[in-house]
């Protein structure tokens, strides 16, 4: 003989979620194997496919925006206005045309097109567009410079972070 617990009611009240339902329960006894009354179907939440996970988001500094402080975290920064402070982020950072960034920066990707004043800092990519201006140092995997773009400052590129590099110090010193 089977013994189980009715479901309990759905609730009364239109947009409130239901009482849980609890599992049926058996005992076993000789004989046919009993069925459970079968539960009232939930509906399932729609499944949404995992693509926001790999992409990175994109923060925005307005134009007609001045921030001072720190930016860090992971995503992508685009500074279409003004921004004084260090910028550490894992992922890209943007600077459009006629805004201002002073302050270091350390991103996997810069895109110089508007004025930046401070060091750029293990970027694997930098690029100046034509309209783009540097004040400060910059150390990254690869430069791409346009025509008309400037910068003054000490710029180290293509030397990578490799141990086994190609280059030997002259001097017989071991580094």
């Amino acid at each position: 003989m089977a013994l189980w617990k009715e479901p309990t009611k759905q609730s009364p009240n239109p947009g409130f979620p239901a009482e849980p339902v609890t599992p049926a329960r058996f005992e076993v006894s000789p004989g046919p194997e009993p069925k459970p009354e079968a539960a009232p179907a939930v509906a399932a939440a729609p499944v949404r496919a995992q693509t926001r996970a790999a992409e990175k988001s994109e923060s925005l500094i307005a134009p007609d925006i001045a921030i001072e402080g720190k930016i860090e975290g992971a995503g992508h920064v685009r500074v279409a206005g003004r921004f004084k402070g260090d910028i550490n982020v894992h992922g890209d950072l943007t600077i459009d045309p006629r805004a201002n960034v002073t302050g270091s920066v350390r991103a996997e990707k810069v895109v110089i097109a508007g004025e930046l004043v401070g060091n750029i800092d293990a970027a694997s990519h930098v690029e100046l567009t034509q309209s783009g201006a540097l004040t400060g140092d910059l150390k990254a995997g690869t430069l791409t410079v346009a025509a008309g773009s400037r910068m003054r400052g000490h710029a180290e590129f293509g030397w990578g972070d490799e141990k086994s590099s190609t280059h030997k110090p002259t001097n017989g010193s071991a580094a």
